[in-house]
């Protein structure tokens, strides 16, 4: 979805589908969202007042948790960092974060089909689960550090 007409005809078609009303807020903090992949609540809301200035931080943090019980915005929580939100909800991808920097990227699955890893369960566990979702946070450097910090890259290697 983007925040052009078409996205927010999509996504006032995706709330009504949810039986909430199609609201100029959440439509500002989606198309936040949309345009800042990744970013706290804070961002969101800094974002969204450019096109609704008069939009409160207790209505972002209550159409940003909305939202998300929908799965019409992903929040994860990166380690010592905000919960971040994307409108990236389709599919079980991952992220790898910047340790330096706090850079997100997004990683599409690793391997086979979501929810990407296959838990190996002890014979003697008795714990059996169908696993739904695999969430994976992969952490490095990325190549703008590192080229600042003069380290190798994997291209280097």
């Amino acid at each position: 979805m983007s925040d052009s007409g078409g996205g927010h005809e999509a996504w006032a078609k995706a709330l009504r589908a949810h039986g909430r009303r199609v609201t100029k807020q959440r439509l500002a903090v989606l198309a936040a969202v949309e345009r800042h992949p990744h970013s706290p609540a804070e961002n969101i809301l800094a974002a969204a007042r450019n096109d609704l200035p008069e939009l409160t931080a207790q209505s972002v943090y209550v159409v940003l948790g909305d939202l998300t019980d929908l799965n019409m915005l992903r929040r994860f929580e990166p380690p010592h960092s905000p919960a971040l939100y994307e409108t990236r909800v389709a599919d079980n991808h991952h992220h790898a974060i910047c340790i330096s920097c706090g850079r997100v990227e997004d990683v599409d699955c690793a391997v086979g089909h979501a929810p990407c890893l296959t838990p190996h369960w002890g014979e003697d566990s008795g714990r059996r689960m169908t696993i739904q979702i695999a969430d994976v946070l992969y952490q490095g450097i990325c190549q703008d550090c590192q080229h600042a910090q003069q380290l190798p890259s994997e291209l280097d290697k």
